[in-house]
C-alpha cells in the first residue's frame, strides 16, 4: 500500500526524471526488485527531495557533485537531464563541472564534461556560443 510520502516521491521523481523513465522503471520491477523501487521512490524522492528546504535546482547540483565523486556515470547522466529539467542553467552546470574537476579530480571532470556534451547533443542544446548574450 502506498503512503503519502510515496505519492509525493512518485510525483517528484516523475517531474525530475520524466514520467516515461519512471513508468518504465516501475513497470520493469519484479518480485526481486519491487521493494527496492518502492524504497527509492518513498525514501529518496519522497523523504529527501520531498522535504522542501532545498530547491530542486540545489538538490540537482548536489547530486551531480556526489555522483561524479562516486563515479556513477549512468546516474550522473540521468541527473544531468534532471538538472536541466529543474532549471539549472548551462552556465551553472559548467561551473558545477569545473568544481567537480577540482574537488573530484581531473579524470572525473573529463568524464563529467564528456557526459554533459553527450546529453546536450541528444537534447539538441548548442553550447558552442554559450558565452554569448542571452545564453543561460
Amino acid at each position: 500500500m502506498a503512503s503519502e510520502q510515496f505519492d509525493i516521491g512518485l510525483a517528484i521523481r516523475k517531474e525530475v526524471l520524466g514520467e516515461e523513465y519512471v513508468d518504465a522503471a516501475l513497470a520493469k520491477s519484479d518480485d526481486f526488485n519491487r521493494d527496492f523501487q518502492h524504497m527509492v521512490t518513498e525514501h529518496c524522492w519522497g523523504g529527501t527531495w520531498g522535504r522542501g528546504v532545498l530547491t530542486k535546482q540545489q538538490r540537482s547540483i548536489l547530486n551531480l557533485g556526489m555522483l561524479a565523486a562516486l563515479n556513477r556515470q549512468h546516474e550522473f547522466k540521468l541527473h544531468l537531464l534532471g538538472a536541466l529539467t529543474n532549471g539549472v542553467s548551462l552556465k551553472e552546470i559548467r561551473e558545477v563541472l569545473l568544481q567537480i574537476a577540482i574537488y573530484c579530480g581531473i579524470p572525473a571532470g573529463v568524464e563529467a564534461f564528456r557526459i554533459a556534451r553527450e546529453v546536450f547533443k541528444a537534447e539538441g542544446i548548442d553550447v558552442s556560443n554559450m558565452d554569448s548574450e542571452g545564453v543561460e
